[in-house]
């Protein structure tokens, strides 16, 4: 029988048994109830209870296999148990959850819990999105780095030029009113690289709300409209102000949880903040299909240490 959870606390209760860890992710996995062996594809599965692995009847090598086999978990000593508490913290937490918390939590180093999260948020990371977003759509960049008055005097002193916006990383956001967020770390604010993005993901007739930034002009597919934030922020329908709501909301997670995130590893971070508000309440989505969302794309991903930190 499904338990339905609703709390961290029922999260927390359910998975720290192995079985219920077990069972869940394989609902997930096989809605259909037929397991299938993630190096051959066969359906001929049996359960070793002993060992809580499957073994494949089809002789070929790694027969047996964990339900952790073929998803982003693989190859981890962390027990699944521990997986899906952190999976439900990270789904849930508007704020985000720091690795020195997850490491505290759970009883493991903050470099573990560190590639722990960035797997996590691999597993968020939307990388085709089947249909385009329409009707009124906002379009909207912000700069994510630290400010020049907080960095060491010896790193002011090597500037070679006055602070400026590209001393930080550009990132792009585009929103449908009333539906689904998508943002992107872009290059830089140029015309070629917003109008692709645009291009990309927004359908062809669409009405575009954007600011007085130049890079905008010239859009070709698409009734544009544009306001200049010099004058007033909102002219009737014409603004920009669900996308500044996003912005908040990922600044505030940069800031007040991970504080430092370096540009390499931004993207990941934006994406987190996008499946969290794509996912959130308004939408109708209660806390556990949250989870499930974010369960769901850990099947058929994969992501190593050397992957992340830039060694492979």
């Amino acid at each position: 029988m499904q338990v339905e959870l609703k709390t961290l606390q029922d999260a927390m209760e359910h998975f720290l048994e192995p079985k219920n860890a077990i069972a869940y992710m394989v609902r997930l996995r096989w809605p259909d109830g037929v397991i299938k062996c993630p190096n051959c594809g066969g359906t001929d599965v049996t359960w070793m209870p002993t060992r809580n692995l499957f073994q494949c009847r089809n002789r070929h090598p790694k027969r047996q296999f964990s339900v952790k086999v073929g998803t982003i978990f693989e190859d981890s000593p962390i027990s699944l148990g521990k997986w899906l508490l952190i999976g439900w913290m990270r789904a849930n937490c508007r704020n985000g959850i720091s690795s020195h918390e997850v490491g505290r939590t759970i009883g493991i180093t903050q470099k573990s819990a560190w590639f722990m999260l960035h797997r996590l948020r691999a597993a968020a990371h939307e990388e085709d999105h089947a249909e385009p977003l329409f009707n009124e759509v906002e379009c909207d960049e912000t700069y994510v780095g630290g400010r020049t008055k907080f960095k060491h005097a010896r790193k002011i002193a090597q500037l070679t030029r006055k602070p400026s916006i590209h001393d930080k990383t550009p990132v792009m956001g585009i929103l449908q009113r009333g539906g689904t967020v998508r943002a992107m770390v872009v290059k830089n604010h140029k015309r070629i690289h917003l109008h692709a993005e645009i291009h990309k993901h927004v359908a062809p007739g669409s009405t575009i709300y954007t600011d007085d930034l130049h890079s905008y002009r010239g859009l070709s597919g698409y009734d544009h409209h544009y306001v200049d934030h010099l004058t007033k922020y909102v002219s009737g329908r014409i603004h920009t102000n669900g996308l500044e709501n996003f912005w908040s909301l990922l600044k505030r997670c940069i800031k007040g949880t991970y504080v430092q995130v370096t540009p390499e590893h931004l993207n990941a971070y934006v994406a987190e903040q996008v499946f969290r508000y794509n996912s959130r309440k308004k939408l109708g989505v209660s806390e556990e299909q949250r989870f499930s969302r974010l369960l769901e794309g850990t099947t058929g991903k994969r992501l190593t240490y050397a992957e992340l930190i830039g060694r492979e």
